[in-house]
């Protein structure tokens, strides 16, 4: 069982930054590949990046790629998303997620998620 814990959300103007960070409970969280969604209310859940267990491998839907970056800390047992050059429509509740294996991009294979933390980007 993993628990996992965002936080770093919060209010932003566009082109600003910010630092999402997850927490992972567990003695096992280097089994695990981890994943940032996000979700804006009465749409689907939309995937943003993931990186690999060990920390290797990345990527990035194409919304974000050169404005993101996925890190993490396996000593911390957390994952981050930096976030950088902001845009409004960036605003969405970001979840992390993880699940044992390989990189996903689909929210069906991934077997925990954190509680979300909204992020919202003013024009």
């Amino acid at each position: 069982q993993v628990q996992l814990v965002e936080s770093g959300g919060g209010l932003v103007q566009a082109g600003g930054s910010l630092r999402l960070s997850c927490a992972a409970s567990g003695r096992t969280f280097t089994s695990y590949a981890m994943g940032w969604f996000r979700q804006i209310t009465g749409k689907e859940r939309e995937f943003v990046s993931t990186i690999s267990a060990r920390g290797g491998t990345t990527y990035y839907a194409d919304s974000v790629k050169g404005r993101f970056t996925i890190s993490r800390d396996n000593a911390k047992n957390t994952v981050y998303l930096q976030m950088n050059s902001l845009k409004p429509e960036d605003t969405a509740v970001y979840y992390c997620a993880a699940r044992r294996g390989g990189l996903a991009t689909r929210d069906r294979e991934y077997d925990y998620w954190g509680q979300g933390t909204q992020v919202t980007v003013s024009s």
